[in-house]
């Protein structure tokens, strides 16, 4: 297995309800097919530099996880499929860090 980083992008106009369930919803669908969630970390809601899709923000979820590739292609067909997903992007890392938070609210 190898390791990932999965950022999702939902819409601004979602209640922090709908958030966590999407969360929980992709959380699921990656131990479901045979990875592992090992961090989650909520970005909340940010600007974009451009509009996508005429949204100004996002609700961004960044998933570190340990995956093969048959849990990679069902992520990516279930997240096309969702209409609250406004962009996602996957990285594939040799090594993940675990420790650091770019988007912690306590930034030292």
């Amino acid at each position: 297995m190898n390791f990932y980083e999965h950022t999702l992008i939902a819409k601004q106009n979602l209640s922090q309800k709908d958030v966590d369930s999407i969360e929980k919803k992709y959380e699921d669908l990656i131990n479901k097919n045979l990875g592992k969630v090992l961090k989650i970390e909520k970005w909340g809601l940010l600007n974009f530099k451009r509009k996508i899709k005429n949204y100004t923000k996002g609700y961004f979820l960044h998933f570190k996880m340990e995956a093969k590739q048959e849990t990679l292609n069902e992520i990516k067909s279930k997240t096309k499929l969702d209409s609250n997903i406004v962009r996602f992007l996957t990285v594939k890392y040799k090594k993940l860090d675990l420790k650091t938070e770019y988007f912690s609210k306590n930034k030292s």
